[in-house]
This record gives structure tokens, C-alpha cells and sequence, in this order.
């Protein structure tokens, strides 16, 4: 069964629209994780992510790729980077992610409705 949420909490996670701008692979996590730097518009500006999607993308693929992230997160200590923000992604078959992304161009830094 899937707990029910008001809209008003839906609203509490501002879900926004950036293009990674540089990615490079981190090796000194016990689960590699690739570095993003994703551009998020003039509003929020440029934020760095780790995440652990070395399974299914290689970094020097998936720059100017855009994607969503919740950006109204507190920031979070991974190993010695500072995550800004949390890229969002569906496991494919083996429990993966794949990075949620849209299949038009949306100007950065759109906010999910």
C-alpha cells in the first residue's frame, strides 16, 4: 500500500532541472561514484552531487545531459566531497539507476509540478 501525502508536502521538495557540466569518477568511495557539477540556472546556480551511477554511464557521456535533482535538501558529507543536491534515477533491471531525465531541452533550473 502507498502512504498517501498532502500537495502541500509534495511542494516541500523543490525538484529542479540542471545539466551537469563536468563529471568525473570517484574511486576512493567504497562504491565508486561519479562527481557531478550540474548548472541549475541562474536562480540556484552550479552544485556539485555524488552519485553512484558508474554502472550505467560513463562521465565524459553524460555531459550537457540534463537532469532532476531535489535541491532543497541539507547538504551531505560524502567521503570528501559535500553533496549539494540529490540526482533523482529508477533501478533498471539489476537495481542500477538511471538518471531521470526529460526528453526535450527545459531551460535549467525549472521546477517540477
Amino acid at each position: 500500500m502507498v502512504e498517501t501525502i498532502e500537495y502541500s508536502q509534495f511542494l516541500d521538495v523543490d525538484i529542479r532541472i540542471g545539466t551537469i557540466r563536468k563529471a568525473e569518477v570517484n574511486k576512493l568511495l567504497k562504491k565508486p561514484s561519479i562527481v557531478l557539477l550540474i548548472d541549475f540556472g541562474s536562480e540556484i546556480g552550479l552544485k556539485k552531487s555524488s552519485a553512484q551511477i558508474t554502472a550505467n554511464y560513463n562521465p565524459s557521456h553524460i555531459i550537457n545531459k540534463q537532469i532532476a535533482a531535489v535541491v532543497n535538501f541539507k547538504p551531505k558529507q560524502i567521503g570528501s566531497l559535500l553533496s549539494e543536491v540529490l540526482v533523482l534515477g529508477f533501478p533498471d533491471d539489476q537495481g542500477e539507476p538511471i538518471l531521470f531525465s526529460p526528453d526535450k531541452v527545459i531551460k535549467n533550473g525549472a521546477r517540477l509540478f
